[in-house]
C-alpha cells in the first residue's frame, strides 16, 4: 500500500517524525511504519528493541499524548507500527502545532491556527461574540435590503414583526443579547473597526501582475460588497462589447454576471476573516478572485466540479446568507460558476489553492496563454497566436521573425496549428496569410 493520508512509511526513526505523530493527532489520526520504503516494502530495522523503549517515552515526554507502539515482523525483518489517534483537544510539540493535511505535515501559524484552536474548542470564528459591539454598530438599512431577500427567497418565514434582538436571536448571531462577530461581518456600520482586513482590493492589471494600471477598495458588510464591488467592476474594471437587434441595444458583458457573483459570494462567505483581503485581478483575458483560507480538510478541487457536501468555515455567516437567498445550502456555487461559463461558451474556470487561499480565475476565451498550454501549444505556437489576436493575421514570414525560425520550423508549427482548429490558412502562394479560425 502507498502513502496516503494517514500513513506514513520511514525505513529508520527520527525524532524529526514527532511532527508527523502531532500532525495526525490533531487531524484524522494515522500511522507511521518504521523499517519500510516509500512503496511499503519492508526493509527491517536492527534496533527495534531500543525504539520500542523510546518511541513511547518519546511521544509522551514531549507531546503529552499515548499512541499504540507495535513490533511486527515479516520474512525475518521487523518494523514498527505507531498508531496515533485523533485527539478533540489541540496537541502541540514543544509549543509549536502541527496538522495532516492530506499527505503533508503543516505547521499552524498566524491566522490558521488561531482558526485551528476554535474549531477545536468547539467554535469557528463567526461564532465568537464581539464584547466591543453593541447594536448601535448594526446598519439597519442591510438588516431592511436583507429582510425583503428573504422574503423574496421564502426562507425566513414570520419575520416581519420581529424586533432587532429577537431576529439576531432567531438567526443566532447573539449570544446572551450580545452580538457575535457574524452579525458585524453581515450587517455591520463599519465592519472594518473592528476587523481590519475585512474590505475587497480590485486592481486592473495589463501584462502581468507586474503591471498594474489602476486600483480599488470596496469597504462595508457582506450585503454591502457584494452590491458595491459588482458595480465597480462594471463601471471601471470590465469592458463591455454593445450589440444591436432591431432596434434595441443590448450590452453583453464579457463575463456572466452570475459566475462573477457567484465568485464574490463564495469569497465573502467562506473566507478566513483573520487573514488579508480578498482580491479581486482582472486582466485583459481573464479576471481572479482570492480569498484567504484553504479548503475543508477532505474536500478536493476535483470534487468542486461535481456535486460535494457543503462544509462552510463560517456556519452562521453561511445560513444567514442562505435564508437571505444569496447562496444555497448545498455546495453548487462552484458548480454554477461552471455551468454559466459553459453556457457563455467560456473555457472551464480555473481553481486552485494558492498561497494559503483559494483562487478561481475565468478566461475571456480559449486563445489565452493558459488555456493555449493546455492545448499542447509550443511557446512559439502561443506567441504567434497571441500575435494573431492583436494584428488579425500572420504570414510565414513573419512567423519566422517573431520566433527567429527556419521556413521549415514554422510550416511546421502553423501546421499544427490549422490542424488543431486554432488557425486557418486564407490566401494563396505569396498572397498566403493565417488567421484565426473563429468556427473552430
Amino acid at each position: 500500500m502507498p502513502e496516503q493520508q494517514n500513513i506514513e512509511y520511514k525505513q529508520s526513526w527520527h525524532d524529526d517524525y514527532l511532527k508527523w505523530v502531532c500532525g495526525f493527532a490533531n487531524a484524522q489520526g494515522g500511522v507511521i511504519f518504521i523499517g519500510k520504503d516509500d512503496n511499503g516494502n519492508v526493509v527491517g530495522i536492527t534496533d527495534y528493541k531500543r525504539l520500542m523503549d523510546d518511541i513511547p517515552n518519546k511521544i509522551r515526554n514531549s507531546i503529552g499524548i499515548m499512541v499504540e507502539v507495535n513490533l511486527h515482523e515479516e520474512e525475518g525483518m521487523r518494523f514498527i507500527e505507531i498508531v496515533t489517534h485523533p485527539y478533540t483537544v489541540p496537541i502541540s510539540l514543544r509549543g509549536r502545532y502541527y496538522y495532516r493535511c492530506g499527505s503533508t505535515k503543516q505547521e499552524l501559524t498566524g491566522a490558521s491556527l488561531n482558526e485551528f484552536l476554535l474549531k477545536k474548542s468547539g467554535k469557528t470564528w463567526d461564532d465568537v461574540v464581539e464584547s466591543r459591539a453593541s447594536f448601535d454598530d448594526i446598519d439597519e438599512k442591510t438588516v431592511s435590503i436583507f429582510l425583503k431577500a428573504s422574503e423574496n427567497a421564502g426562507r425566513l418565514p414570520e419575520n416581519e414583526s420581529l424586533a432587532l434582538p429577537d431576529l439576531f436571536e432567531k438567526l443566532r448571531l447573539t449570544e446572551n443579547g450580545q452580538l457575535k462577530r457574524s452579525a458585524l461581518v453581515i450587517f455591520g456600520k463599519d465592519p472594518g473597526k473592528f476587523y481590519p482586513n475585512t474590505f475587497v482590493k480590485i486592481g486592473r492589471f495589463g501584462k502581468d501582475d507586474a503591471d498594474i494600471k489602476f486600483q480599488e477598495t470596496e469597504e462595508g458588510n457582506i450585503i454591502q460588497l457584494l452590491q458595491a464591488v459588482l458595480h465597480q467592476l462594471n463601471q471601471k474594471f470590465l469592458t463591455r462589447t454593445i450589440e444591436f437587434e432591431g432596434m434595441h441595444r443590448i450590452e453583453k458583458g464579457e463575463y456572466p454576471i452570475a459566475a462573477i457573483r457567484e465568485m464574490l459570494l463564495n469569497a465573502l462567505v467562506h473566507r478566513n476573516f483573520m487573514g488579508s483581503s480578498i482580491q479581486i485581478r482582472v486582466y485583459d483575458d481573464k479576471i481572479s478572485i482570492w480569498n484567504e483560507g484553504s479548503l475543508p480538510a477532505g474536500l478536493t478541487l476535483d470534487a468542486l466540479k461535481r456535486s460535494h457536501s457543503s462544509r462552510p468555515r463560517n456556519p452562521i455567516i453561511a445560513d444567514v446568507c442562505f435564508k437571505g437567498g444569496y447562496i444555497d445550502a448545498w455546495g453548487r456555487g462552484t458548480i454554477k460558476i461552471i455551468d454559466t461559463c459553459k453556457q457563455a461558451e467560456l473555457p472551464e474556470p480555473e481553481m486552485k489553492e494558492l498561497d494559503g487561499g483559494f483562487i478561481i480565475t475565468l478566461f475571456k476565451d480559449n486563445l489565452t496563454s493558459e488555456q493555449l498550454t493546455k492545448l499542447g501549444l509550443n511557446g512559439r505556437q502561443i506567441k504567434a497566436v497571441l500575435f494573431v489576436k492583436e494584428k488579425g493575421k500572420i504570414t510565414n514570414s513573419e512567423y519566422q521573425i517573431l520566433n527567429e525560425i527556419s521556413d521549415r520550423t514554422a510550416l511546421r508549427d502553423i501546421d499544427e496549428l490549422t490542424q488543431k482548429g486554432i488557425l486557418i490558412k486564407e490566401g494563396e502562394k505569396k498572397g498566403t496569410y493565417y488567421k484565426l479560425d473563429v468556427g473552430g
